[in-house]
C-alpha cells in the first residue's frame, strides 16, 4: 500500500513550489472573515504583484459574495469539458481573479492518473498569469488540508485584532500544525495601531509556542506592511523548531488514510 495522498499530491507540489508565483494557503480570522480575505489579497496585489485566488471556502465564507462575482464555475468542470478554463476565472478589478475549486480540491484524490494531470495543467495555465496564488482556504478544515493547501509551501493566518480573530487563528494554527505543518505566517488587520498590532501577535505566539510549539513568522499589518517581501523570505528556526515538525508531519502522515491503488 502507499499513502494516496502523497501520490495525488506529488503533481502539485513540484508545481506550487515552482517560482514564479509564490503560492500561499491563506486562512482569515475573526468577525469578517471574508472582507480580511479580501483586504490581503488587495494588499498584496498593491504591491504590483498579480494575485490569483483559488477560493476552496464554501457558504459564507466564499469570496464571490464579498468580490461582487458570485458563486461561479467550479474548476472541476473544466475535466469533463463543461467549460472552458477561461469561463472558470472570475474577472475581479485589481487582481487576475477568483477561482472556485472546492469540488477540484475534493474530487483530486479520486481522479484517475489522466484527469489528475489535466487538473495540474490547467493550474500550471492558471500560474503563468500570477505572481502570487492565494489558496483560500476555511479555517474549520485547517486540521485536514486540501490536497491544494498541502501543496503549498507557506500557510498564512489573517487575524483580525479582537477576540473572535485571536480564538480563531489560535484553532487554526493548531488545526495547520496537527496536519504536518511546520511553521505558519501571521499577519493583522484592523489593530487600533501599531503597539496594539505588536500585543496581539505577542500573545497569540506565547499561546502557540506554549501549547502547540509551530513557530510563528511575524509579517506586520495588513493595511501598513509589505507582507508579499515577507512571504518570499525564507522562515528561520533552530533545530529544535524543525525537530518537532518533523514528527508533526510523520504523525500527520500515519494518521491520513491510505488507500489500494491498481
Amino acid at each position: 500500500m502507499i499513502d494516496g495522498r502523497e501520490d495525488q499530491a506529488a503533481g502539485l507540489r513540484r508545481l506550487f513550489r515552482r517560482a514564479p508565483p509564490v503560492v500561499v494557503a491563506l486562512y482569515a480570522c475573526g468577525r469578517q472573515r471574508s472582507h480580511t480575505a479580501v483586504l490581503a489579497a488587495h494588499r498584496l496585489a498593491g504591491r504590483a504583484e498579480r494575485v490569483l485566488i483559488l477560493d476552496e471556502a464554501q457558504g459564507q465564507d466564499a469570496l464571490g459574495g464579498v468580490l461582487g462575482t458570485g458563486e461561479g464555475t467550479d474548476l472541476l468542470q473544466v475535466l469533463d469539458g463543461r467549460t472552458t478554463l477561461a469561463a472558470v476565472v472570475q474577472p475581479v478589478p485589481g487582481l487576475v481573479g477568483r477561482v472556485p475549486v472546492a469540488a477540484a480540491a475534493l474530487a483530486l484524490p479520486l481522479l484517475d492518473d489522466a484527469r489528475r494531470a489535466c487538473l495540474v495543467e490547467a493550474l500550471r495555465l492558471l500560474h503563468r498569469h500570477a505572481g502570487f496564488v492565494l489558496v483560500h482556504g476555511a479555517g474549520e478544515a485547517a486540521a485536514q488540508p486540501s490536497p491544494f493547501v498541502n501543496a503549498a509551501p507557506c500557510r498564512l493566518v489573517v487575524a483580525e485584532a479582537c477576540a473572535s480573530g485571536a480564538t480563531e487563528a489560535y484553532r487554526v494554527i493548531k488545526g495547520l500544525a496537527s496536519a504536518g505543518a511546520g511553521s505558519v505566517h501571521v499577519a493583522v488587520s484592523r489593530a487600533r495601531d501599531r503597539s496594539d498590532a505588536q500585543a496581539f501577535f505577542a500573545t497569540l505566539e506565547a499561546l502557540v509556542r506554549r501549547h502547540v510549539g509551530v513557530p510563528l513568522a511575524w509579517l506586520g499589518e495588513v493595511e501598513r506592511d509589505d507582507i508579499a517581501n515577507g512571504l518570499r523570505q525564507p522562515l528561520q528556526w533552530n533545530s529544535r523548531d524543525a525537530g518537532a515538525a518533523f514528527m508533526r508531519r510523520i504523525n500527520a502522515m500515519a494518521r491520513a488514510p491510505r488507500v489500494m491503488r491498481a
